[in-house]
């Protein structure tokens, strides 16, 4: 899988000893419960990703023959449990955290700079050996989106004087903490989730202004795509905006910041649907 960072791991702290009566040196401590979790930092490409979305939203949706479309959609109550093995061949150390569920998938759209996403996943357990338990497996053809080829639209309108935005999706899971005998969590049931996210924009017009102060729901949609057909999109049904405090803060253009919620929408039936389009044809 190609990623940039990755802090995915096992920790078991120490619980100092508060008894007393064996003099000033303290007793062993005693190992605390088994925490497994942390952050991927990836890059959103036209194929791996998808092994990503599937692990926020489920199982999509595929249609199509040469160039697949896969439609992923919110509002899953099964979502897939993974296996991820990072592996130091040179020392050798192979740590295979399994149970993995994908807590949240977050990245930033901005005018330049390297495109990548970060996941969030929280895992039952992690095993250490000496040799791989992965295999061989095949390397991703990497076709990378960029911030170049990215785009923001409102009710199927394109979105002007975008400065930045913000998109982050929460399945807000809740760990199973049951009481076993080796400190692991029984696993991670999902719950409410969340589609959030930030766009600060120049005020030029009252557009989004408008939409704050009437209360109103708009479509937003976040897409990127490649000129060999490839394309990745998250359409948001139903974004409700806060009415932001307008700041002069110099001489310098007034920008507005809106920290948006989505909900579900009556229509679609759903909060947001991630489309990937691409020549895998399963995930």
């Amino acid at each position: 899988m190609p990623f940039a960072s990755s802090t995915i791991g096992a920790e078991q702290p120490l619980l100092s000893s508060e008894l007393l009566g064996y003099g000033r040196d303290p007793l062993p401590p005693v190992n605390d419960a088994v925490t497994a979790d942390g952050d991927v930092v990836v890059p959103i490409d036209a194929e791996a990703w998808g092994v990503w979305l599937k692990g926020a939203f489920g199982s999509p949706t595929t249609t199509g023959s040469g160039q697949y479309t896969h439609e992923f959609r919110s509002g899953s109550w099964t979502l897939p449990s993974i296996a991820i093995e990072t592996a130091m061949p040179d020392v050798p150390h192979f740590a295979m955290a399994t149970g993995c569920v994908v807590d949240r998938v977050s990245w930033q759209m901005q005018r330049s700079g390297l495109l990548t996403a970060t996941v969030g996943l929280i895992a039952q357990g992690e095993t250490v050996a000496s040799s791989t338990g992965a295999g061989t497996p095949s390397d991703w053809s990497l076709k990378r989106f960029g911030h170049f080829a990215g785009s923001i639209s409102r009710d199927g309108s394109a979105l002007g004087n975008v400065v930045s935005a913000e998109v982050t999706y929460a399945n807000n899971l809740d760990r199973i903490e049951t009481i076993r005998a080796d400190g692991r969590i029984d696993g991670a049931d999902p719950s409410i989730a969340a589609l959030t996210g930030r766009i600060d924009v120049r005020f030029a017009d009252q557009t989004l202004l408008n939409q704050a102060i009437n209360g109103t729901a708009a479509e937003l949609t976040f897409a990127y795509s490649l000129p060999s057909g490839e394309s990745f999109e998250l359409v948001a049904h139903a974004v409700y905006l806060p009415r932001p405090r307008l700041e002069i803060s110099g001489p310098q253009g007034v920008q507005a910041s809106f920290d948006w919620q989505a909900a579900r929408d009556p229509v679609a039936g759903r909060m947001c649907t991630a489309t990937l389009v691409n020549d895998v044809e399963d995930y």
